[in-house]
């Protein structure tokens, strides 16, 4: 085992090719370290796939690997993304729930792709898993990005951005939304796994009322300030709400890898916290 090198940063958000991201957990703790960073923490949606390949780069590398997931909610017809820090990654109770989530998350694919079938637009479940390149491994998930991507290859959206502005983001054509957990049952489980829960992107919801009501019933050990979607209006308004509930301010890239030639969301280190938060996080779970 290495010590733990780089600039005291870390990017708290990314995702490999265990849900949406282009890279293998591995090829994720090499860009870290690429970027001078000290630690990553891996954050697929619904899935803690990459979790343990990603462990064993970091000690290879000399890179922190924070164990971590995105738990896909919903609140007052919002989805509501919970990140989840420092977990046990091989708890069974987690995995048995995560487990009936993606199940949830196919049927949410089953839903868009027939909305899109509905707009003229034909492509098969099957086509979106064959654009992988590889066979998805059991506890893989597939969400929007590989729908995008299979819109472009067949030239119905000019690039991934195109595809969800016009058809698969929130409000567009053929979003479909389905039962959801709540917000705070994420935490719980999150919890009842030995970590620690975090509200992750709040600009993104548009809806600071309800951002302040999911941190008031679900009390998250903290707050994603810096997103690769946030400007500097949205870091100054929730480290406003961090500093007035007690939170610890968390943040990263929510980087996905690169799409028809652009970084999606941000690239690895383009957002990042010191790397004592993690410790801040660690205490919470205590």
């Amino acid at each position: 085992m290495r010590s733990i090198e780089g600039n005291g940063t870390c990017d708290l958000h990314t995702h490999t090719r265990a849900s949406d991201g282009m890279n293998s957990p591995t090829e994720n703790v090499l860009l870290a370290k690429d970027k001078g960073l000290s630690g990553i923490a891996i954050t697929d949606h619904d899935t803690v796939a990459g979790v343990a390949e990603a462990l064993e780069a970091g000690l290879e590398a000399g890179i922190l690997v924070v164990p971590g997931i995105e738990i896909s909610t919903s609140a007052e017809g919002k989805d509501i993304h919970i990140l989840g820090y420092g977990l046990n990654f091989t708890d069974e109770l987690l995995l048995e729930r995560l487990d009936q989530l993606r199940t949830t998350r196919e049927s949410r694919n089953e839903m868009i792709l027939a909305k899109l079938r509905g707009l003229g637009m034909s492509i098969t479940l099957q086509e979106v898993k064959d654009g992988l390149g590889r066979p998805l491994l059991p506890d893989e998930s597939i969400g929007r990005p590989h729908i995008a991507d299979a819109m472009v290859r067949k030239g119905y959206a000019d690039n991934l951005r195109d595809a969800f502005n016009r058809f698969l983001g929130e409000g567009q054509l053929a979003y479909a939304s389905v039962p959801r957990i709540a917000p705070e049952e994420a935490m719980m489980w999150i919890r009842d796994a030995g970590g620690a829960p975090v509200l992750a992107h709040p600009g993104l919801y548009g809806d600071n009322n309800l951002v302040r009501k999911i941190v008031e019933n679900g009390k998250p050990s903290g707050i994603e300030v810096y997103h690769s979607d946030h400007g500097p209006k949205e870091e100054i308004c929730y480290l406003e709400i961090a500093k007035e509930y007690g939170l610890i301010p968390t943040g990263g890239s929510d980087y996905h890898g690169v799409r028809q030639g652009v970084v999606f969301h941000g690239d690895i280190g383009s957002r990042y916290v010191p790397i004592e938060t993690v410790a801040q996080l660690k205490e919470t779970t205590n």
